[in-house]
């Protein structure tokens, strides 16, 4: 073996290593999470400990060796950050079940959320399986494109469309909830990515300047006119506003990315305002949020109020930098603590330290994910990859800022640590094939030229010619 490839097996060998340390991390936060919510609420450590233990441990082992059998050179942080995040999310919904079984209104949400975590996992067993080159899913551009709007309009349809807390985004079949636009927005990054990598050229093509920015031309405006209206649909017809920024936000990310045109950035920010002011003139639930953000005290007793975020950040501050601990603070005042505002609950009880913790754990995720679209070797890889990493990143964004009172709020899932299948499951396929992206990236040139020929991609294709 040559001295090059004795370096890359040690490397290797020392970035596994480094995983299984991270994983055990990981399992230590989720199952000793769980232990000090037994002790703080009930006084002694939960009866089921191990065999719940025994499950997350398997859970994840499953997952890791799936990922060394299948994707041995994928990043090697990212299943240990989104294992440590999914275990603290269940052992606080755990917490909350409790409260809520001593207050007579019993909740399994825990168990449901482990149900949809063991789903999740399989799924994305499954996803690096079964795919095993992530530039199979370009050929799959409008499929994906025309997969996902359908998704997002099956909660308009009248007999499995639900409404739930004045949001439309819910459809029940045979009495099962699902939350489709969690796979769309999967979908969605697909049909991105392949209509950016196809398109980019043109959408790269600049037309009038203004103050120094060179504006697209107008014939190309119809993708973000397009995707524009979509998200304005989602708002008016679903009353869905953070849907509704997610979608429109991750296309313009995409956008600017593939063309490296800031021009694109100031039509998507004009067309943002244009729409927010529409939507806060005539959309009454927008206009509400705005009012409570604004002015939340004053809303605090109102049909529809702010009862949710004042009480949200009396809970946060009485946590304070250390919080109450497990058991000690009030987060069952805050409705629906388990989903919107399980980061106020964290908040309460583990304190402002935990939760900048949390926020370093999603920064590291998005780092990592930005980190593979730059590796990546394949112009589809990198707009997936950057994709990916603004779904995360706007999402937590948007959830956390609205929860703090930075931004009014809106009404996504945290990703990970909210309960919720729907956007648990859709999470996982993402990190998924953002392992599959990862192990393509860092996996090795074959060193001959016909070998490199027969795997090359079309950018590598001059390295053949001049190695011949």
């Amino acid at each position: 073996m040559s001295q090059s490839g004795t370096l890359m097996g040690f490397v290797h060998r020392r970035r596994r290593g480094a995983e299984l340390f991270l994983l055990l991390i990981a399992l230590v936060v989720g199952v000793g999470a769980y232990a000090a919510v037994g002790l703080g609420v009930e006084g002694t450590i939960p009866a089921d400990i191990v065999g719940y233990g025994g499950w997350l441990a398997a859970l994840v082992v499953a997952a890791h060796i799936a990922v060394r059998l299948v994707a041995p050179y994928a990043d090697p942080v990212l299943l240990p950050l989104v294992a440590a995040l999914n275990g603290l999310g269940l052992a606080v919904i755990h917490r909350l079940d409790l409260t809520y079984e001593v207050l007579d209104k019993p909740h399994t949400f825990a168990r449901q959320q482990l149900t949809w975590m063991t789903l999740g996992v399989a799924l994305f067993i499954l996803t690096i399986m079964v795919l095993r080159d992530h530039r199979t899913l370009q050929r799959l551009t409008y499929t994906s494109g025309l997969a996902g709007i359908a998704l997002l309009v099956l909660p308009f349809l009248p007999l499995i469309g639900t409404d739930i807390n004045g949001a439309r985004i819910w459809i029940n079949v045979a009495g099962f909830s699902f939350q489709p636009g969690e796979v769309a927005k999967v979908l969605l990054v697909i049909a991105f990515a392949g209509y950016l990598v196809q398109h980019r050229d043109a959408l790269a093509l600049a037309g009038r300047r203004v103050l120094f920015i060179d504006l697209p031309r107008g014939r190309d405006l119809g993708p973000i006119l397009a995707m524009f209206s979509v998200s304005m649909m989602i708002l008016v017809l679903q009353n869905d506003l953070g849907s509704s920024l997610l979608f429109f936000g991750l296309f313009l990310v995409m956008l600017y990315v593939a063309t490296e045109r800031p021009g694109w950035l100031l039509v998507g920010g004009v067309l943002f305002g244009a729409g927010a002011l529409a939507a806060y003139s005539f959309v009454g639930n927008v206009q509400n949020r705005f009012n409570f953000w604004l002015h939340p005290m004053d809303y605090y007793d109102a049909s529809p109020g702010s009862y949710q975020p004042v009480e949200a950040m009396f809970g946060m501050g009485w946590g304070g930098l250390i919080g109450r601990g497990f058991g000690e603070g009030l987060p069952e005042r805050i409705i629906y603590a388990e989903s919107d505002y399980i980061i106020a609950a964290i908040g309460e009880e583990l304190g402002l330290t935990a939760v900048m913790a949390i926020i370093l754990c999603y920064g590291l995720i998005v780092e990592r994910a930005l980190r593979i679209a730059l590796i990546s070797r394949d112009g589809f890889g990198k707009l997936l990859g950057v994709g990916f990493a603004s779904i995360v990143a706007l999402q937590v964004f948007v959830v956390i800022g609205g929860v703090t009172g930075l931004i009014p709020l809106t009404g996504l899932t945290t990703p990970f640590l909210s309960y919720g299948g729907s956007s648990l499951v859709a999470n996982w396929v993402i990190i998924a094939l953002l392992v599959r992206i990862s192990d393509h990236a860092r996996r090795p040139i074959p060193r001959s030229s016909d070998d490199l020929a027969a795997n090359a991609t079309d950018s590598e294709m001059t390295q053949v010619v001049k190695l011949r």
